[in-house]
């Protein structure tokens, strides 16, 4: 474990599912991951929950509402902005376009490239959660 809270996947391809947890697990990281393939239920679960939720990876591309609609809809929901959860998407694709509408008008704290090589996957989500083990937010411990 990291720090305290949960981690929250929101991704809808079930390999790229696998590969997360597996690498997570890897790195030596014990936080409850929870997988939403939709954004509907994970933005519903983050509003309802009352355990603190340590980061938040999701992808762009996400059937129904998709990842800047996600990050827009729980930016417009004072509980959710109150909870002040550490946010990164981590897309296959990135467009210049939707990292400039993620920085530019929403509260994201970073932009990742999955990567194909499971070594490089790997060696980028431990430089992510270094970083944020360190990084103080409001929702530090």
């Amino acid at each position: 474990m990291i720090k305290p809270g949960s981690i929250v996947l929101v991704e809808d391809d079930q390999d790229d599912k696998e590969i997360f947890e597996d690498i997570v697990r890897e790195l030596g990281i014990t936080n409850e991951i929870y997988w939403f393939p939709e954004t509907t239920a994970a933005y519903q679960f983050l509003e309802t929950t009352t355990e603190p939720v340590f980061l938040i990876f999701c992808d762009i591309n996400m059937p129904g509402r998709n990842g800047l609609e996600f990050k827009r809809h729980i930016d417009s929901t004072p509980v959710l902005r109150r909870k002040s959860i550490p946010f990164v998407y981590f897309s296959t694709v990135a467009r210049q376009e939707d990292i400039d509408e993620a920085y530019i008008n929403l509260t994201i704290q970073g932009f990742f490239t999955k990567g194909t090589k499971y070594d490089d996957v790997k060696s980028l989500l431990k430089k992510i959660f270094d970083y944020w083990d360190c990084c103080r937010h409001p929702n530090s411990q």
